[in-house]
């Protein structure tokens, strides 16, 4: 079979110069490929047989600010011209001129030169990751991530752990983007197992709510409106989790204020007397000021809430039918523990020291919600004001 010939020498030799001079002067190979009716690899192979050659910078956009333009505002600010007087005789916007300066310190600290090669350095692409480039702020990401925090709360809580560093800034995005896309990896990829839903990539989850036949309900339209508005601290919701076939269990109560976290293990079962005997015993470890109601759903495992509320002090009161959602709070934290405990959990096998432990590192998270205040410190400081 004849050998195919190399696609350089399809080109005629002014072929080939019309490609270098191309080049040179900043088109792409995918441009000069299309101008001269060639392939791509044609254009490549042409440069390799001549050892390659420099293209130029590419001419800057008409619609960026040039040096002269940046020497004509740096001439106006020293005669103190109003930013409209510069802008006319630039032919630009006002406030063009206005964010040019403003970004580049001020009309006293504005610099010609300094603005100009602080915009072609942020023009060049692909930017460096910021992880990669600050090694403590990598450190603090990574600290925070085996921490189970969330990027949004590691992102929020940097900002108030290091106020006058700016260099220990990075959005929560930054951080998900250094963890889902490999060109981004900035972080180690084992540090997914950290995030909340253990995924590389983001995906909506769906929530499934059981309902039950209770009786003597007193409904959630009944509670007293300082529940609503999270005005008193005491207020509590609460639902099970269920681990693996459904065939165990944990009690989860959420404080409405602060969201604060309980966790109660049930040993004896998930029926209506062992949840109540289980939920008395934990509710009559907190001060009395901080057991005024709980909210729960439909779940049959309530069916003795008379018998708890006479036991423990506290009244409950009950979802409206198929809305889970009145309990938001508690949902919410469900979602979260889920990254402890997975569906396929088998969540009698866990003692009452580990579940206390993992409810003080999600006590221990800072929560948008608080101003980036962890639950801990919201509920300690409620105690303390009403102590």
């Amino acid at each position: 079979m004849k050998q195919r010939q190399p696609a350089w020498r399809w080109l005629t030799s002014a072929q080939r110069l019309e490609i270098r001079r191309r080049v040179s002067q900043g088109e792409s190979n995918a441009d000069i490929a299309l101008a001269m009716g060639c392939a791509p690899s044609s254009v490549r192979y042409t440069l390799r047989k001549v050892g390659g050659l420099k293209a130029r910078i590419r001419p800057r956009s008409t619609l960026r600010l040039s040096l002269p333009e940046r020497e004509e505002i740096s001439r106006g600010l020293v005669a103190r011209d109003s930013y409209r007087t510069i802008a006319a005789r630039l032919g630009r916007a006002a406030s063009t001129i206005s964010r040019e300066v403003r970004a580049n310190g001020s009309r006293g600290a504005y610099r010609s030169w300094q603005a100009d090669a602080r915009a072609v350095r942020q023009a060049t692409r692909p930017k460096p990751a910021k992880l990669l480039e600050c090694r403590r702020l990598r450190v603090a990401v990574e600290r925070g991530l085996r921490r189970r925090w969330s990027p949004a709360q590691i992102a929020r809580r940097l900002v108030s752990d290091f106020p006058g560093d700016l260099e220990m800034r990075v959005s929560a995005e930054t951080i998900y983007q250094s963890l889902f896309v490999q060109s981004r990896g900035a972080l180690r990829a084992e540090l997914t197992r950290f995030l909340r839903s253990g995924r590389t990539r983001r995906r909506p989850a769906r929530r499934v709510s059981r309902v039950g036949q209770i009786t003597d309900m007193l409904l959630i339209s009944e509670r007293p409106p300082e529940v609503a508005d999270r005005a008193v601290p005491g207020h509590w919701e609460g639902d099970l989790m269920l681990g693996r076939y459904a065939r165990s269990a944990i009690g989860t109560l959420v404080e409405r204020q602060s969201r604060f976290v309980l966790l109660v293990r049930l040993p004896a079962g998930r029926d209506a007397q062992a949840v109540k005997r289980a939920l008395v015993q934990a509710v009559r470890k907190l001060p009395v000021h901080l057991r005024r109601s709980l909210t729960w759903d439909r779940g049959k495992e309530m069916a003795a809430h008379g018998p708890f509320t006479i036991a423990s002090g506290v009244q409950v009161y009950f979802c409206d039918p198929y809305s889970p959602w009145q309990r938001g709070t508690n949902e919410n934290t469900n979602g979260l523990l889920r990254q402890y405990f997975p569906r396929t959990t088998d969540l009698s096998a866990y003692t009452q020291a580990q579940l206390n432990a993992v409810a003080a590192e999600l006590n221990g998270r800072p929560r948008e919600t608080l101003g980036w205040e962890t639950p801990a410190e919201a509920f300690a400081r409620a105690v303390a004001m009403i102590a």
